[in-house]
């Protein structure tokens, strides 16, 4: 029979015309051979969102930083700003004066020192209260961080006053306790400095101790749990396993800790009267003030903020080398 399908030898011969170009894949859809679309005009959009932020931070921050630059390269007295005399440029002549100052460097050295001591000491009893808030029940875990929130969420007017009654020396309930009769804590330069210490400490430890236990909640209690097993003791837990896991939460707690403390002003100047007798508690911030607004050497002042934000900035790009180096997104 002519036109049958059926070959000679019986085998059925398909009529379907083969396609030799491209054939969709089984058991999937057709892949797209188009390129990914380039950031076009959505790549505005975030921009837009954040302008409203971006100009109240330009207001805020980045404009008093420029006047702050800029003052610190004028000569900028009490007759300046009444309006008496001209403003003169002298360049770097301010820092220069400054650096040539040894009493700028042993304030230097005196803000490093405080600032290092707070730092240590507010992230030993913020990690340690932590650890206690993962050993208790319910009720006392509650208690201890109501009191926590309640000193970080004290003004530091009002803690440092307070703090000031409760060690003064005729009727300060600490001196009774101890003995001290009618000792006077901010007399001397160490026990003033003591005294600022423990009051730094008591209202920055609430933020390391809550972000600690909130990182210490997050470790797999297997983790631990196996650690105990083995042997290992409270402290040879947290060194060998719990302060590796928390390293970046550490790391952010450390800089915030030194940003804070190394800028602390009202403590120092409310617990010491301005600084001390003689100026023997002064750190850096208090003596920016005391350039530019007791002694009215306002350019004298500005220079100061200016390398206190140099110094900060610096801590700041520390901070990042070591997210980048933990592969943490910036």
């Amino acid at each position: 029979m002519t036109g049958s399908p059926v070959s000679s030898g019986g085998a059925v011969r398909s009529r379907v015309p083969v396609r030799r170009g491209f054939s969709r894949p089984r058991g999937g859809s057709r892949k797209s051979n188009t390129a990914p679309r380039p950031f076009g005009r959505s790549s505005a959009t975030p921009w837009i969102y954040l302008a409203p932020a971006l100009v109240v931070l330009g207001g805020l921050l980045v404009y008093p930083v420029y006047q702050l630059g800029l003052i610190s390269f004028l000569e900028y007295t009490q007759a300046q700003v009444s309006g008496g005399e001209p403003a003169t440029f002298q360049g770097f002549g301010n820092y220069a004066e400054l650096f040539g100052d040894g009493e700028f460097w042993r304030v230097l050295l005196a803000t490093v020192v405080f600032a290092a001591a707070c730092v240590v000491s507010t992230l030993a009893v913020g990690c340690a209260l932590a650890v206690l808030l993962t050993r208790v029940r319910a009720v006392p875990r509650l208690a201890l961080m109501l009191a926590g929130l309640g000193a970080w969420a004290t003004p530091a007017v009002t803690g440092s006053t307070v703090w000031l009654l409760l060690f003064d020396p005729d009727f300060g309930p600490v001196n009774r306790m101890l003995g001290l009769g009618d000792h006077s804590w901010t007399y001397g330069r160490y026990s003033a400095f003591l005294l600022v210490l423990l009051e730094v400490v008591w209202c920055s430890f609430p933020f390391v101790m809550v972000t600690v236990y909130a990182g210490i909640r997050a470790v797999p209690s297997e983790v631990l749990e196996a650690a105990a097993l083995d042997g290992a003791s409270q402290w040879r837990i947290w060194r060998s396993v719990l302060a590796p896991m928390l390293r970046p939460i550490l790391v952010v707690v450390t800089i915030q800790s030194v940003i804070w403390d190394f800028k602390v002003f009202t403590q120092i100047y409310v617990m010491t009267n301005g600084g001390g007798i003689a100026g023997q508690n002064m750190v850096l911030n208090v003596y920016a003030y005391q350039k530019a607004f007791a002694s009215s050497q306002y350019s004298l002042g500005s220079a100061i903020g200016v390398v206190m934000l140099l110094i900060l900035l610096a801590v700041t790009l520390v901070y990042l080398r070591l997210l980048r180096r933990q592969g943490e997104e910036l």
